[in-house]
């Protein structure tokens, strides 16, 4: 047994032996490209700085407000998304800086809790409109994205209006408030704008969702920068992504009126490639203030396997789809960046395997036993030197925009993201092999998407007087004139209602919009004595709440003001249903207190 032990160990060695020579060629070869990178990323930055050469991206000194609002579409695809469509609706609608712009959500008609869940947003907000696809669903997001953009003509031609720049976003993006503006200000020399998209931080053991963090910040950071910088087309993230009319229509008149190409699976990519090809101006804007990025922001997959599945989707579209329908043309700076884009598909694999040799070696104590030759060694050493700079770069990207303490644990989440990639770049090359051996055609695989809770989303809230006047209900100048007056210590709703500029449904709406919770439906005289009973009545009358309805599981509770944590806390002492906050007015809250104390 002992020898056969010994046997396999020593064919183990010297298989690991055999393959350091390539490996290490290869991880140099990789080592080297990144290197160019990061030596332009450099030259960028030291034009910038020494010789105060601006970058593309050069936003005004007195802001975004000068240029009069372009009118701006954004399109949302949709399926299955029914647990977090109306939330980003009224979040962003709540967060947006912008007057002129209108969401068009698209449905399929067999996903009927998300057509529900639509037609209650567009019910609530006039600048929500549905786009229902003629056909079942799931087809795939450039379908989607498609029959939206159908959508939109047809309400142009209904409405008379004219939409001059589209924006594309994902059901679990959070739209940064400013972002519209600037591509209101950008799109006037651009026809396709992409802001960056960043992951939003997850604790330290999330490696899952931490190798987002870390990858899309180098991207966003480094890469896409240079990309710019250096003429090569800029790839659209699919979110965070603006086209300017003009563009669409290119895009349109080039291929039989479709914006987007149902057959691939990163059609984000495939535009920002088309575009580039057709002389369409790129512009991706870079992070100015790393504090406050004007950036989409999102939850990426948490877990292992959905991430997998993802990526799997991301190296099929990009590399294997791009090289059938781009080869390597476009000149030596395409052919440059094509390449970067695809050696995933041979690097991710061999970190993989190179990842297995190293931890084979440290766990049975094989350099012990054998000694690679001088020049392997050698050779392994610059490798390492390589692989450092790397990693510093990356920690500094992601130290940059998510802090010191988060970066450190870069090189444990690098180790981690090489078995996401290596496993990912096989799938993808056997499912890609399959579907062409067999004749069909690559299948859309959708990911699963998640929003922040409540609380996290109102760190970032806008104030109330935004959000009435993005309402209609109050003029800029109004606000303005009302809040020069206003003594520091009443509120703004309260005292724009006291000079009669709202009314209290309006200020309660825009209080909706603001808290992110519904507006109470209520009569008070249906509210059951059951329901009425749900709570006990000396909690009902400290705290200020009503309950006027419960179902499947969940109490409905009415109040004036926000809820907070102790109330919540209170609450949840007195009952073992979900509690589900509503706002309503004063007026209409004594109305149902009172059926409530009649008890």
């Amino acid at each position: 047994m002992g020898h056969c032990v010994t046997a396999i160990r020593t064919l183990a060695d010297q298989f690991a032996l055999w393959m350091l020579a390539p490996l290490a060629i290869f991880i140099l070869i990789s080592g080297v490209d990144d290197l160019i990178v990061d030596l332009l990323w450099l030259r960028c930055w030291l034009r910038r700085v020494l010789f105060r050469h601006p970058p593309l991206a050069t936003p005004p000194a007195a802001g975004f407000d000068a240029l009069p609002e372009k009118r701006i579409a954004i399109f949302v695809p949709l399926w299955r998304e029914h647990d977090v469509i109306v939330e980003m609706l009224a979040h962003n609608i709540a967060q947006i800086c912008y007057r002129e712009y209108d969401f068009f959500v698209g449905v399929y008609p067999n996903d009927r809790a998300t057509v529900d869940a639509v037609d209650s947003a567009e019910r609530r907000f006039g600048n929500v409109h549905m786009a229902l696809c003629p056909h079942d669903g799931p087809t795939s997001k450039p379908d989607c994205l498609n029959w939206i953009y159908q959508c939109m003509l047809g309400f142009e031609a209904r409405e008379g209006v004219r939409f001059d720049i589209v924006v594309t976003h994902d059901a679990e993006d959070l739209i940064h408030p400013e972002s519209l503006r600037c591509f209101n200000h950008y799109c006037s020399d651009f026809g396709f704008v992409q802001i960056p998209v960043l992951a939003l931080r997850t604790p330290l053991l999330a490696l899952t969702h931490g190798v987002y963090c870390d990858e899309f910040a180098e991207f966003q950071t480094r890469d896409l920068p240079v990309r710019n910088q250096t003429g090569a087309f800029v790839p659209s993230a699919g979110v965070g992504t603006a086209y300017s009319r003009e563009a669409l229509e290119l895009l349109a008149a080039s291929d039989g009126d479709r914006i987007f190409d149902p057959g691939c699976l990163t059609e984000d990519y495939e535009n920002g490639c088309r575009l580039h090809s057709l002389g369409v101006r790129q512009l991706f804007v870079p992070v100015a203030d790393p504090k406050a990025p004007v950036a989409t922001r999102e939850f990426f997959p948490q877990r292992l396997k959905p991430a997998i599945r993802q990526r799997t989707r991301w190296v099929t579209g990009i590399a294997l789809q791009g090289w059938e329908r781009h080869g390597w043309r476009g000149g030596f700076r395409q052919a440059y960046w094509f390449w970067r884009d695809r050696k995933g598909l041979v690097a991710s694999p061999l970190g993989l395997l190179t990842n297995i040799l190293c931890a084979y070696g440290l766990a049975t104590r094989m350099w012990d036993r054998v000694t690679p030759p001088e020049n392997v060694s050698r050779l392994l050493a610059w490798t390492l030197l390589f692989q450092v700079i790397h990693l510093t770069v990356r920690m500094y990207c992601t130290g940059r925009l998510y802090g010191f303490v988060f970066s450190l644990m870069t090189p444990v989440r690098a180790i981690f993201g090489n078995i996401i990639n290596g496993v990912s770049a096989v799938r993808a090359v056997v499912r890609y092999a399959n579907a062409k051996a067999r004749g069909r055609q690559l299948a859309w695989v959708k990911t699963a998407h998640a929003y922040p809770d409540r609380e996290a989303l109102l760190t970032t809230r806008r104030r109330i007087g935004e959000i009435l006047v993005g309402l209609g209900y109050l003029d800029q100048r109004d606000l303005d004139e009302a809040l020069a007056v206003k003594p520091p210590t009443v509120r703004t709703g309260e005292f724009l209602i006291a000079l009669g500029a709202i009314s209290d449904d309006e200020l309660y709406e825009g209080l909706a919009i603001q808290q992110m919770l519904p507006i109470a439906d209520v009569v008070p005289g249906q509210v059951t004595r059951k329901v009425a009973r749900a709570l006990p009545a000396l909690v009902t009358s400290r705290w200020r709440v009503a309950p006027f309805r419960v179902e499947a599981g969940r109490l409905d509770v009415a109040c004036s003001e926000p809820p907070a944590a102790p109330l919540k806390a209170a609450l949840k002492a007195h009952t073992s249903l979900t509690v589900r906050f509503h706002l309503i007015t004063p007026e209409k809250f004594k109305q149902l207190a009172a059926r409530c104390s009649a008890r």
